[in-house]
């Protein structure tokens, strides 16, 4: 066996014995191990392996009572995690982690570790923080000092812990829109030493009372789109934007800043790398920012002058909190660490569950995971969903496998949580970015046009019919073709519009919020109708 089957090779070597924690499967079927009563001996037998194993049990599946490695197909292996999954629950205890192999004849074998008590019950205290900024203005490197407490050694050190490994997403419903979590437990910090380890995640999400997550955006120009899809298609609570002081804002910085603006996110705004600069320097830039946010109609609050109290207090959509950091000194952080322990949360939307995909991946013994920010209501394990429109506009039928949180199981999941939900009825070739998970029952009328009030913020010229944009509203990313009510935009301009999508049809509501943008042209808009 390779090095990479150590976890495999270890269980098959302890082998399975009476009184101990190694269990033995070569698959586990509906029809056959929950009927006339099975559940509840095999469930007591897991009970048994999970008490010997001091509170935790291993079950390796595809392998004969001896060892031997068969393998089971896919869609089986699948199936026998499903009824691990109900074993485990009816024995008070939950599957923490699943690593699998192929074998050969294109079948798996998998390891699942089998941890004592529920799932994570996880509360509604979880903030949800979108971070934009300009490329090399400190915004990874911020963010990694946060989540670990670690300071920076100058050259943007902590900006590595926040990578996302790809063989993290293959071992697990990796929910990785969120590059750095962190929370508090008992007002006192709870921060991982290496966010890339997904155990340091899971024990972020366990141990806090109270979490904080950040919501990746790309600094390049080039890639502003996947930015505004970060900041327009999650369920953010705040924002923070970045401003470097030996730079001081820039084209992008105004960019990132007017998307923050246009979707009413309360942001704050961190002046960083004060530690590379003269003071002067720093209020220069200070000042410079204010009078940015005055341009734009809103009140910049500077926290070293009225406070952290004020600035809780006072910050919405129109009051922007400014605080001066240095990743390298660690200066200020402890002041985003009291904004962040107390902030209240601003995103909770009441109603039934739906969430916009985000991102969608294939796990190998899991199948289609759909990654997104949970929009409203809550979602369960078990819970019966509707997935689309596809592109004919249909919605189709599936089941919720699992849901995973930070690289934590969790049994439920609530409005504002970034989550990975693994899917039962559909392949993962058949999820796209912008389709919506909701209720079933649920009646969707998925459109191809709606009625919009739009403004333009910035064009060339003027906007005629059949100008074409891309479009962005919640994780929707598409070219449409606007036509003005009245023929024509100028810039500054604020009308009604119909917005046609190019290619296919989305869910849009009457309220939704988004932002139209094609080379340097851009502008906001607020859906009114879509029949």
């Amino acid at each position: 066996m390779s090095a990479d089957r150590a976890v495999l090779r270890n269980a098959l070597d302890r082998g399975e014995r009476e009184g101990g924690s190694v269990e033995f499967k070569e698959r586990l079927t509906r029809s056959v191990h929950l009927a006339d009563g099975r559940l509840e001996s095999l469930a007591a037998q897991l009970r048994h392996r999970v008490l010997s194993g001091g509170g935790e049990a291993t079950y390796v599946l595809g392998v004969t009572d001896d060892g031997g490695i068969a393998g089971v197909e896919p869609t089986v292996f699948s199936e026998s995690m499903d009824v691990l999954s109900l074993l485990a629950e009816e024995a008070g205890a939950h599957i923490d982690d699943v690593e699998t192999w192929g074998v050969d004849g294109g079948g798996l074998v998998g390891v699942a570790t089998i941890r004592e008590g529920a799932m994570l019950d996880v509360d509604d205290d979880h903030i949800v923080v979108g971070t934009a900024g300009h490329v090399d203005h400190g915004k990874s490197t911020l963010v990694g000092s946060i989540v670990t407490g670690s300071a920076d050694d100058g050259q943007g050190g902590t900006r590595g812990y926040l990578d996302v490994q790809p063989h993290e997403v293959e071992r697990g419903l990796s929910a990785d829109l969120s590059y750095g979590v962190y929370g508090f437990s008992d007002d006192e910090p709870i921060r991982m030493e290496n966010p890339n380890r997904k155990s340091d995640r899971a024990g972020v999400v366990a141990e806090a009372d109270r979490l904080v997550s950040f919501v990746d955006t790309v600094g390049h120009e080039p890639w502003l789109r996947t930015t505004i899809r970060g900041l327009v298609g999650q369920k953010l609570d705040y924002g923070l934007l970045v401003v470097a002081a030996d730079d001081g804002p820039t084209r992008t910085t105004r960019e990132h800043l007017g998307i923050l603006l246009a979707t009413e996110l309360p942001t704050i705004v961190a002046i960083t790398k004060v530690d590379a600069v003269s003071d002067e320097r720093v209020a220069d830039v200070e000042r410079e920012v204010e009078r940015l946010l005055r341009n734009a109609g809103r009140t910049p609050l500077s926290i070293a002058r009225h406070g952290i109290e004020t600035a809780i207090e006072e910050i919405d959509e129109q009051v922007v909190p400014l605080v001066s950091t240095s990743a390298v000194t660690m200066e200020g952080l402890d002041v985003l660490d009291s904004l962040f322990e107390r902030l209240p949360k601003t995103s909770t939307e009441a109603g039934s569950f739906s969430m916009y995909i985000d991102r969608t991946y294939n796990v190998t013994g899991v199948g289609a995971v759909a990654s997104g920010t949970i929009r409203s209501g809550f979602v369960e394990a078990g819970d019966e969903l509707l997935v689309g429109p596809l592109a004919d506009g249909e919605f189709r039928e599936v089941e919720v496998r699992s849901i995973e949180m930070h690289y934590h199981r969790v049994d439920e999941a609530a409005a504002g949580r970034i989550v990975g939900i693994a899917l039962k009825g559909i392949a993962e070739a058949d999820l796209e970015r912008g389709m919506v998970l909701l209720p079933r029952g649920s009646e969707p009328e998925p459109v191809r046009e709606f009625e919009a009030e739009v403004m333009v913020l910035n064009h060339p010229t003027r906007i005629d019919e059949g100008y074409e944009p891309v479009v962005h509203l919640e994780t929707v990313s598409e070219t449409a073709s606007i036509y003005p009510v009245d023929g024509q935009l100028l810039p500054g301009d604020t009308g009604r519009a119909t917005i046609r999508f190019k290619f296919r049809p989305y869910l849009v509501e009457e309220g939704q919020r988004f932002v139209f943008r094609e080379g340097s042209s851009k502008g906001v808009g607020t859906v009114l109708s879509a029949d």
